[in-house]
């Protein structure tokens, strides 16, 4: 079996945790290969060592080659990476002999209606058209399926997948989505109107953006990969045409990670 690992071995606590990754995975059975050292790759499941942007950059690098993915949390909050420091001695051998789950996470895909794009045009948690300046908000004519919906007075506008829904969405007041969910969060960020509201749509339904804005720019970011265009150029987004598969051990749970993550029935006035 071939482990591809994905992620920063820049400080001791990551170097540490490459090295007891390579012990179990040597100890397992398993060969171990770091990203950086490999071209075209093919493997039978990669780890993420990292946060959750560590996850989204390698999904992106995975892309449509169909290769499972585990997360280990090196970062901070991990809803994509959940697995900790302390679960690898248990957990690996475990996905080393295939006793996991495999959640299919469906990915945005964008086009633009002059140029191309100068990243890969797919994202895991979101597409946000935003702003170029600090003062002037800008306006998203917003098309589904070709029917005017809205156009959205505001700072940007979110288009989330479930698996965005734990990220930016949420920041903004977004629903969360069970990531096996069919469905796409379209939502503003710091809306002129209080009477807009996080819109839930079909995953198979196709988004059309126009922006004006005063700038005559805005900006699009790609899972955090960002870049300007002009708003003459429309937007399309649309569901990708193959998934990421996020390994999952068996004793976890979507809503245990959401309760662990949000503290969830934690008492914040005790110590």
């Amino acid at each position: 079996m071939k482990i591809i690992l994905f992620g920063s071995k820049n400080n001791d606590f990551t170097a540490n945790l490459v090295q007891k990754i390579y012990e179990v995975s040597i100890k397992n059975g398993a060969e171990l290969v770091i990203a950086d050292e490999m071209g075209d790759f093919c493997a039978d499941f990669a780890i993420s060592l990292g946060g959750d942007g560590t996850f989204l950059t390698t999904a992106a690098k995975i892309g449509a080659k169909n290769i499972p993915i585990l997360g280990i949390n090196a970062g901070r909050l991990g809803f994509l990476a959940d697995v900790s420091e302390k679960e690898i001695d248990r957990i690996l051998p475990e996905i080393i002999a295939k006793k996991y789950l495999i959640v299919e996470r469906s990915l945005l895909q964008v086009s633009l209606s002059e140029g191309n794009l100068p990243t890969i045009p797919f994202a895991l948690n979101e597409i946000a058209v935003l702003k170029t300046d600090t003062s002037s908000m800008i306006n998203i004519t917003t098309f589904v399926n070709n029917e005017q919906i809205n156009v959205y007075k505001s700072d940007g506008l979110i288009i989330s997948t479930p698996t965005g829904s734990t990220a930016y969405s949420l920041s903004v007041g977004g629903p969360i989505l069970s990531p096996d969910t069919k469905n796409f969060v379209i939502l503003p960020v710091a809306s002129h109107s209080l009477t807009v509201r996080p819109l839930v749509i079909c995953d198979d339904c196709e988004i059309k953006l126009k922006v004006s804005s005063r700038t005559g720019s805005c900006q699009i970011a790609v899972d955090g990969r960002s870049f300007q265009i002009s708003d003459k150029t429309e937007i399309f987004i649309k569901k990708a045409d193959f998934n990421i598969k996020s390994i999952k051990p068996q004793n976890h749970s979507f809503y245990n990670t959401l309760k662990n993550k949000l503290m969830w029935g934690k008492d914040a006035r005790k110590s």
